[in-house]
């Protein structure tokens, strides 16, 4: 059995809830199955749970930052009706070919630092989960156990160099949550 982890970064969509391609109305945020009841059981152990997003849709043009805040508040209160809380959300609104290179932009690790310095996050043993190469990426960098969820839009060739790299795949965010937490998979 592994040891818990200190700190889990969590990617939004597609891994929390169901990526609708530039999400920016409320009523449109949908959980995916079980992914409240994940949150919560590292609620539970007492494990940070952080999100980093892209949302490259800000640059494009296709919602405002406001849309965003309004779906991100629809996912908290959604998580919260289930016993479950995010305890930091960063999010990067920038995509290169709108608005030039930027760090914050996942795989980069700026909003990673950013958060483990705001929030004086235990980095002695992270988890990083998420349904893109990029979201699971910043433990080249940042050490921890990276876990890829193999989901409708994960390209395969994310699937393939998680495989690689001998990254656990699975199928949802409480699936992660268990290699995560040291939990026997069939």
């Amino acid at each position: 059995m592994t040891s818990p982890p200190t700190t889990v970064f969590l990617d939004r969509d597609g891994t929390i809830i169901r990526d609708v391609s530039y999400l920016s109305r409320p009523e449109d945020v949908e959980l995916l199955p079980g992914a409240a009841r994940a949150i919560s059981r590292l609620n539970r152990d007492g494990i940070p749970v952080v999100v980093i997003t892209n949302q490259s849709g800000i640059a494009r043009g296709r919602f405002t930052v406001e849309d965003y805040l309004r779906t991100q508040q629809r996912l908290d209160q959604l998580l919260n009706a289930s016993g479950a809380a995010i305890d930091a959300i960063y999010y990067c609104p920038d995509h290169p070919d709108f608005t030039g290179p930027c760090s914050c932009r996942k795989p980069g690790v700026a909003l990673f630092e950013r958060a483990i310095a705001e929030h004086t996050l235990n980095m002695s043993a992270p988890g990083y989960v998420g349904d893109r190469w990029r979201d699971v990426a910043p433990f080249h960098q940042l050490g921890g156990m990276p876990v890829l969820i193999s989901g409708p839009n994960t390209p395969p060739e994310d699937v393939e160099r998680a495989s690689d790299e001998n990254v656990p795949i699975v199928a949802s965010l409480a699936d992660a949550v268990d290699v995560l937490l040291g939990v026997p998979r069939p």
